[in-house]
């Protein structure tokens, strides 16, 4: 972490909130005792007892009162109740039976006014492909670590009218998203997410607003959607080929990474120079405009098998 992406200093897990809305530390542990819930690191549970911290996130997500929010993972509803308090409507996706089945009952106990301007998926995000309710407009979240950069890159997929995004990942994650090319982890969630929107990183979180308290530090990224999209012929599923195979060996030439792809290290090389790219260069060097050129140039008989 970066002296300037350090935590950014907030009130204690323990301090008041205003009564009957936001969940405290002492609520959240209340209800998952009643719930008889323990987070788990399969699930990548770890759930934020700061009120000042959700906060935070939905001020830096820039939630509008217009806004139609989704939200993955709500867990015990910590961030969904102050989203609630800024935005329009939120829809929240739950694979977690026991916290999806508890999750409406304690909205309607702690913002009864807003109930109606609440929906549940239970569901694996994954597995989503339509939302109840009106297109979303933003996506803000607290992303379970082991799932989410797939999470992230198919809720933008799916979802086009998602203008802006900040989820909360491993730190280590959000430096990846964020990175630029030449960055040495600039890598193929990188590219990815810069297909779709401009990213960069909006702030670092600390270990002890969470529980339990996760052996990593957490990093907000925001993601504002591309007002146009990557200009090229080449679809995404023929872009994000050629980025799997050129970090999938990262340490070689692309004329080496790319030999796999487009049928031998002789075809990788025109295609690379017909796309202007040096043979000699690398992937994480190579912005996702460059990625495009090269996938415009493979050959055409490896392109119509793709």
């Amino acid at each position: 972490m970066s002296t300037a992406e350090q935590p950014e200093p907030h009130g204690t897990p323990d301090a008041p909130d205003a009564p009957g809305t936001l969940l405290g530390a002492a609520d959240i542990r209340e209800l998952a005792a009643v719930l008889g819930v323990r987070p788990t690191k399969q699930k990548g549970q770890n759930f934020v007892i700061d009120a000042n911290t959700v906060r935070r996130i939905v001020r830096t997500a820039e939630v509008r009162p217009d806004d139609v929010v989704v939200e993955v993972g709500p867990g015990l509803g910590s961030l969904t109740l102050a989203l609630l308090e800024a935005a329009d409507r939120v829809t929240a996706v739950e694979i977690d039976d026991v916290l999806a089945a508890a999750l409406p009952a304690t909205i309607t106990a702690r913002m009864p006014q807003k109930a109606d301007r609440f929906a549940l998926v239970h569901s694996d995000a994954l597995h989503v492909q339509e939302l109840p309710g009106p297109p979303p407009t933003a996506l803000v979240a607290n992303l379970p670590y082991n799932v989410a950069v797939p999470v992230l890159l198919h809720m933008l997929d799916r979802f086009p009218t998602i203008e802006r995004t900040l989820v909360m990942v491993q730190a280590e994650v959000a430096d990846r998203l964020a990175a630029r090319p030449g960055n040495k982890v600039y890598g193929v969630p990188s590219v990815k997410a810069n297909w779709y929107a401009d990213v960069k990183r909006a702030g670092a979180i600390g270990r002890n607003v969470f529980w339990p308290a996760p052996n990593v530090d957490s990093g907000l990224v925001a993601l504002t959607r591309r007002t146009e999209p990557v200009k090229t012929t080449a679809t995404k599923a023929e872009v994000f080929a050629v980025v799997d195979a050129a970090f999938a060996q990262r340490r070689k030439t692309l004329r080496a990474a790319l030999a796999g792809w487009a049928g031998s290290a002789a075809a990788a090389e025109s295609a690379l120079v017909g796309a202007g790219i040096s043979p000699q260069a690398r992937g994480e060097g190579l912005t996702v405009e460059e990625f495009a050129r090269i996938a415009e140039h493979k050959p055409a008989a490896e392109r119509a098998a793709l």
